[in-house]
């Protein structure tokens, strides 16, 4: 017999092999180290086993499993915001629920929890609507959700948990059920920012938005330009409408040369956006310049975020302003041993009332800073110059659910009552643990 198959045999979960239809990986399996890894794989992911679940009916099937014999399901769709607390847990795939049903009169979407964004929002633009996209098309819109999140068309419609109006989800004890704010007021409003540690959702309902025209891309020049860039950055934001999102980055990749951006997003046609914009064209030349008439379907590409899997360092931090002061704390030294800063525009209907865990988004800009673990002594210079560059920056002391660090927990994020609600609800719908988000509610 050999050591693999040994492993496999002595896995206190073969039953799960019979227990679902969907694939199974346990220890010593061909393919298990792959199959458990995270979206970040500078996160540490451990499991003790991992399963990816053929439809919803399967992911019912491995939550009673889990039930019956005291086992814990941590649920991800393909990894990201990882954190690595699945010690000992069943690491749940839903990634092969991805079907996508548009109902244009309407305006909404009915979507699996594996949905990725760039696949909503290429259906979306077949029916000239948008949902709520950020930066990347490869994320799960249900994983965006359950963090609250961020877009593109934030300042204009909210948090995307905000546009849910409806979710399918399994309970902790594997009975599914149907969630709207009429029929399950107190897990609705958890599961619209306050993660997925309640249920585990298999789809839900969004709405959608309509999109007739985009505009945007990214201006880039060299870093000798970074303070005109951030004056000029500084300047369109300041009264910006709702419908335009610009943010700004600072990168430098090891080897190459300093560079800052800006980067656009607005609702609307190509005239307009460029005179909202015009305070880009009177910069010095661009190196590049990409705005263009959009379709919404394009959004996720106007970044360039990785679309593979990768190790990095984040650290988000909310902004109550960019002021002298903080832009004197963000370019007074090397961006070097960061390879990129990121600061996003927030307001307009962030800021309003939203009766979710995190409720509105009162800070005007969002920082995120980013590093790559390129071996012990880096990593740690990273997040040394993180931890400076948040002491110094004037931070609310708060940030997104989507934006956490795998160190981080949902009380560096929400209030106090919120936590307190989102702990009782647990107690009340998962007292024996047997769900476990990223950040679980009690971590």
């Amino acid at each position: 017999m050999t050591d693999a198959h040994a492993l496999t045999t002595s896995s206190p979960h073969t039953a799960l092999r019979t227990a679902v239809r969907g694939r199974v990986w346990l220890p010593g399996d061909d393919g298990f180290d792959e199959a458990r890894l995270p979206w970040n794989r500078a996160v540490d992911q451990p499991a003790a086993a991992v399963v990816e679940a053929a439809d919803a009916d399967d992911v019912a099937a491995l939550v009673r499993y889990a039930a019956v014999r005291g086992a814990t399901v941590a649920t991800q769709p393909n990894g990201h915001g990882a954190t690595g607390r699945t010690r000992d847990a069943i690491v749940l795939r839903t990634g092969r629920l991805d079907s996508i049903t548009v109902d244009p009169a309407a305006r909404r979407a009915l979507i699996g929890a594996g949905v990725r964004s760039g696949a909503l929002q290429a259906a979306a633009a077949e029916h000239g609507l948008t949902a709520l996209p950020g930066s990347s098309p490869v994320v799960s819109v249900t994983g965006v959700v359950l963090g609250g999140g961020l877009s593109w068309f934030g300042r204009a419609f909210g948090w995307v948990a905000d546009s849910v109006t409806a979710f399918d989800v399994i309970d902790a004890q594997g009975r599914p059920g149907h969630v709207t704010s009429a029929s399950d007021p107190e897990l609705f409003w958890a599961l619209r920012g306050g993660g997925g540690d309640y249920a585990v959702v298999t789809a839900l309902e969004i709405a959608l938005h309509p999109a007739p025209e985009a505009y945007g891309g990214r201006v880039l020049w060299a870093g000798e330009h970074t303070a005109a860039v951030v004056d000029a950055y500084r300047a369109l934001t300041a009264d910006a409408p709702d419908e335009l999102t610009a943010w700004l980055s600072l990168a430098q990749l090891p080897g190459a040369d300093p560079v800052v951006a800006v980067d656009v997003a607005y609702l609307g046609g190509e005239l307009q956006g460029r005179a909202l914009l015009a305070a880009l064209d009177a910069l010095p030349a661009p190196i590049a310049d990409t705005r263009q008439p959009l379709s919404v379907a394009e959004l996720g590409s106007v970044t360039g975020d990785p679309t593979e899997p990768a190790a990095g360092l984040s650290r988000t931090e909310l902004l109550t302003a960019l002021d002298d002061d903080a832009v004197r704390t963000l370019l007074g030294k090397p961006l070097a041993p960061l390879v990129g800063v990121q600061v996003r525009h927030l307001g307009g209907a962030l800021a309003r009332p939203s009766d979710s865990p995190h409720g509105p988004l009162t800070e005007p800009y969002a920082v995120y800073l980013f590093g790559l673990p390129l071996g012990p002594d880096v990593a740690a210079a990273v997040a040394a110059r993180q931890a400076e560059l948040a002491a110094e920056l004037p931070t609310s002391g708060r940030k997104p659910v989507t934006f956490l660090a795998p160190h981080e927990s949902l009380a560096d994020a929400l209030g106090a009552a919120s936590l307190e609600r989102l702990r009782a609800l647990k107690a009340d719908r998962d007292p024996r643990g047997v769900l476990r988000s990223n950040f679980p509610v009690h971590g």
